[in-house]
């Protein structure tokens, strides 16, 4: 009974020893250009979001002038 216990317990041991291991390989950017790339996403989002309101505003007169 206590093998099966200790087979159980075996892959979660070496799945977070690989998450770990993994965690270690990362390279996170530095500050600034964290900075700058969030910047640069927020500006690109809202840019887009313009261009869907206008577009989604245009279609909507151009269908409602057409069911008229």
């Amino acid at each position: 009974m206590e093998n099966s216990v200790n087979k159980e317990k075996a892959p979660k041991k070496s799945f977070f020893k690989g998450v770990k291991a993994e965690f270690k390989k990362i390279s996170w950017p530095a500050k600034e250009q964290m900075l700058k790339q969030s910047v640069a996403v927020i500006c690109i989002s809202l840019v887009l979001g313009m261009i869907i309101t206008l577009l989604d505003k245009v279609l909507q007169i151009a269908v409602s002038f057409l069911t008229m």
